[in-house]
């Protein structure tokens, strides 16, 4: 039996490799899923959440919900809801009744700032960004709350993606945590 990590550990060199990163990721991603993205300013959240929604085929512009608080991006059998809470305190957010879009049957919730509000949430995806160098990145992929089954499909997402493209031999590295 194979012993799978607690925390899967990737390398992005570049804005694409994020973008890619990301596209990969949503292959993991159903409804119900909130996936917490964290870290610095300018650490690429928002970038990961394009390819997020690339992966969803989803052809728009992708925004920044900076100055919104939440952007939806409407697809054909599921809602994204894209939070960023830099600006807007954990109480604010559920009085504005955001819990209810968290839990919706056919949503994907991506909370950037979201370390603001996982204690109060029963379960979710964490995505922490740490910048490694100029435009690199470390991404480091963890679960609360559910089955491991879940680690499993973004280890295997995110392991088809390293097979897919070409030069993308250091992009996975994973570590057992």
């Amino acid at each position: 039996m194979i012993s799978l990590p607690a925390m899967i550990n990737i390398r992005s060199n570049s804005c694409q490799e994020t973008i890619d990163c990301g596209e990969a990721f949503s292959q993991a991603l159903e409804a119900k899923d909130i996936v917490i993205l964290e870290g610095d300013l300018g650490g690429g959240k928002t970038t990961f959440v394009k390819g997020i929604l690339k992966g969803f085929n989803f052809k728009r512009r992708v925004l920044s919900p900076s100055f919104t608080l939440i952007r939806q991006y409407s697809l054909k059998n599921l809602l994204i809801y894209h939070f960023d809470l830099y600006r807007i305190d954990a109480a604010d957010l559920f009085d504005l009744g955001a819990e209810d879009l968290f839990y919706s049957q056919k949503s994907i919730s991506l909370i950037e700032w979201g370390n603001k509000i996982k204690k109060d949430l029963l379960r979710y995806i964490q995505v922490k960004f740490l910048f490694s160098a100029e435009n690199k990145r470390c991404l480091i992929f963890s679960t609360k709350g559910y089955k491991r089954s879940k680690i499993e499909s973004i280890l295997k997402a995110v392991k088809i993606r390293k097979k897919g493209k070409k030069g993308a031999e250091s992009f996975l590295s994973i570590k057992a945590s």
